[in-house]
């Protein structure tokens, strides 16, 4: 595992907002990442009184050999690990996901599995992905077990902020990532469903994940709240937005409390 990649998971420390103890947050990270670009937020979520939790999604943060012997439904049963740890001591759970993070936390509140008191889906994947390579996805597993980042649509390092990287893998397991696309088409139908408050962060310049998936998420969910992040790229845990996605955050869990 490199540095940064581990797991993380701390109490609030804010003094003067005790009652945010009660709310806890995981926040997940995207396909081929790892908690490295979740940390940052999640140590703002601390500092401002919440319990917050990292995990680290099965094959993630090591090596990209070690994904391929994962799929989607390793990495949903994470966050649902992660949602149970976080339940048992707190009175409310709140989900936050990047990309594929996202996209799972959007799965998790929607199929009901579990009571989650809110969700914040920061450029999340939820329409199918489009071209040649895509199309061929089905075979080139067979053939093809690892691929360029590239050749996924995944763009490295999709920051603004010069400097700064996600550390995330340059090859893509092909049967991993075939497992995530799969899933799509069931997510959606039940995002029509969806139990929840939803927070909707969506970077128009994400070079990653087409911004049309966050638009049609807010159409799937129309009582949807939506926060457009203008000076960000995909990763936008790690860009200039950050300070401006703690706040959003925070006054999201504390409306929470005050619609009780």
């Amino acid at each position: 595992m490199f540095a940064g990649a581990e797991p993380y998971s701390a109490l609030g420390n804010d003094s003067e907002h005790p009652e945010r103890s009660a709310t806890a947050i995981a926040c997940v990270h995207g396909f081929t990442g790892s908690p490295v670009s979740m940390r940052p937020l999640a140590e703002l979520l601390v500092s401002r009184g919440f319990r917050v939790e990292v995990p680290r999604l099965p094959g993630h943060g090591t090596h990209p050999k070690d994904m391929q012997r994962t799929r989607y439904a390793d990495w949903r049963a994470e966050v649902l690990a992660c949602f149970d740890r976080l339940r048992r001591d707190s009175e409310r759970v709140v989900l936050v996901g990047l990309s594929m993070g996202a996209t799972l936390v959007l799965d998790v509140a929607s199929s009901g599995d579990r009571p989650t008191a809110g969700v914040i889906a920061i450029n999340a994947q939820i329409l199918d992905r489009e071209g040649f390579t895509v199309k061929l996805a089905p075979l080139l597993e067979h053939v093809l077990p690892m691929a360029p980042a590239s050749m996924a649509g995944l763009k490295k390092d999709d920051i603004a902020k010069p400097g700064v990287s996600e550390l995330a893998y340059d090859r893509v397991p092909t049967a991993a990532g075939n497992s995530f696309v799969r899933e799509l088409p069931r997510i959606r139908e039940q995002l029509g469903r969806f139990p929840c408050p939803l927070l909707v962060a969506r970077a128009p310049q994400d070079h990653s994940v087409p911004p049309q998936n966050s638009l049609s998420l807010l159409q799937l969910v129309p009582s949807a709240k939506e926060l457009v992040l203008e000076r960000s790229y995909h990763v936008a845990t790690l860009d200039y937005d950050l300070p401006l996605l703690a706040a959003r955050i925070t006054e999201f869990c504390d409306a929470l409390v005050s619609a009780k």
